[in-house]
């Protein structure tokens, strides 16, 4: 269809295994499971469920009539209800004991915490893989110099890998959030229509350790190893804003790399990968735009802003629960974990491509390493028998001139020619430069990439070990 609009995170960005999360399929068979597992449980427990009901459901949880449960849904104006009936006319011995003692949020909120539980593994894979290919570019280039900024001002040297190891640093930063999040993502549980477990009480003739045991044997069953022990008719939907906030966060760290990147590759020190026959440009034909990153950088703003509507969302919620929840949250946590899968996919095929330019760096390394290497000349000059003083004048004076050749008539920055013909310094251009080398201008750049990556991230990588390798596939 063409007439109707199109979720672009659905048809452009998303990768196939994050849309399958979110989808209708996974969404109401994790309902249909959720009424088999309550109804194992029940029946373990003393209840009257027959076996044969419950093979009926289990036989029937991917048979799903999506025109009978859109029928349903605008005749009762409830979404859950509706797809009670629809699985009660395949089940129909079953359908007197689906979804027994049970409220609405049974099945919306323990599947929303199921579905944002695999989501967030999914986005850990990929955020492992991200990190993999960018520590390999943080230890490849660790000891290229580079020109740093501060203030996006020429400061001291860097390396290519150093700068790049920032990034990996937010990175493994994200992760350990991801896997802070990760913990605090529990189902609802067995709670009953406000929390307090009454008509489950009911159900088992006021047996408190029964109605325990149930919650137990459901959670169990879905996989999970607790409940929340508190619960409203909804979990706190704190958990959702900590979600949201967790894929801000990724989208932040992916933003301000790639401001970066886009900054460098501006300056043309590095490129993203550029395909053969890829059109930068429909006007400039020579264009090689950083459309990648320029789409990571929309996207991660989408999501950082999504993060409010959770925030929100959990100051409005009144005494146990009200609805306005429930539109947002169907926007707000699928759409959120799209986006955040489609930046990290394309992240991931950046830095399996990255271009580095090293004779541009050095370049512009060249035009501004000499003003910068002033000081050490001065010494180096003073160890041979020169006068600090005079030397720090006269280096003063050429170094004027040489700005002036580079800023007022465009020349390049002559200070090294200068200084080797200066009888004040006496030192030949051979002596200078090798004072100059920008080698000697990175501190511990090298060192502090390796240890980084030997302290904090081998060890990350070697326990995740089975997450290694992903195929990434840009539709666009």
């Amino acid at each position: 269809m063409r007439d109707t609009y199109e979720n672009p995170l659905i048809t452009r960005y998303s990768s196939k295994e994050m849309l399958y999360i979110f989808s209708d399929e996974k969404k109401f068979s994790t309902w249909r499971k959720l009424w088999v597992a309550l109804a194992e449980a029940e029946k373990e427990l003393g209840l009257s469920i027959t076996d044969e009901q419950i093979e009926e459901m289990k036989a029937n949880i991917y048979n799903i009539d999506y025109d009978l449960a859109a029928q349903k849904e605008k005749e009762f104006r409830h979404d859950v209800m509706a797809h009670v009936h629809t699985f009660g006319t395949c089940c129909p011995s079953a359908m007197p004991i689906i979804h027994l003692g049970a409220t609405s949020m049974y099945v919306v909120d323990n599947t929303d915490a199921i579905l944002m539980k695999e989501a967030l593994l999914l986005l850990k894979k990929k955020l492992v893989n991200l990190i993999k290919v960018l520590s390999d570019f943080c230890l490849k280039y660790k000891d290229l110099p580079a020109l740093g900024y501060t203030h996006y001002q020429p400061a001291q040297l860097t390396t290519v890998g150093k700068r790049a190891s920032l990034w990996l640093q937010d990175l493994y930063l994200d992760y350990e959030e991801v896997n802070h999040v990760l913990s605090l993502v529990k189902l609802r549980g067995v709670k009953g229509t406000t929390g307090t477990q009454a008509s489950f009480m009911n159900l088992f003739d006021n047996d408190g350790d029964k109605v325990k045991e149930l919650e137990k044997k459901v959670v169990e069953k879905m996989g999970f190893e607790e409940a929340f022990k508190l619960t409203g008719q909804t979990y706190t939907r704190k958990v959702d804003f900590y979600v949201l906030s967790t894929l801000s966060g990724i989208a932040q760290s992916l933003h301000k790399m790639t401001n970066d990147i886009r900054i460098l590759q501006s300056q043309k020190e590095i490129e993203e990968p550029f395909e053969k026959n890829q059109i930068g440009s429909s006007a400039m034909a020579y264009k090689r735009n950083p459309m990648r990153s320029e789409r990571i950088a929309s996207l991660a703003r989408f999501i950082i802003s999504n993060e409010a509507n959770m925030a929100n969302t959990v100051t409005t919620q009144w005494l146990e629960r009200t609805l306005d929840d429930s539109a947002i949250k169907r926007l707000a946590i699928p759409q959120g974990f799209l986006a955040a899968d489609a930046i990290l996919g394309i992240a991931i095929n950046i830095f399996s491509g990255m271009v580095v330019n090293e004779k541009v760096i050095e370049k512009h390394i060249n035009e501004e390493l000499p003003f910068m290497a002033t000081e050490n000349i001065i010494m180096e000059a003073v160890k041979r028998g020169g006068n600090r003083q005079d030397l720090h004048e006269e280096i003063r004076v050429l170094s004027m001139e040489a700005a002036e050749q580079v800023k007022k008539f465009g020349m390049p920055n002559d200070l090294i020619d200068r200084m080797s013909k200066s009888k004040v310094i006496n030192m030949s251009r051979e002596e200078i430069e090798i004072t100059i080398n920008p080698a000697n201008y990175t501190g511990r750049s090298p060192q502090q990439v390796q240890e980084f990556y030997n302290e904090t991230i081998k060890p990350l990588l070697e326990e995740n070990r089975d997450l290694l390798g992903v195929d990434i596939e840009l539709k666009v």
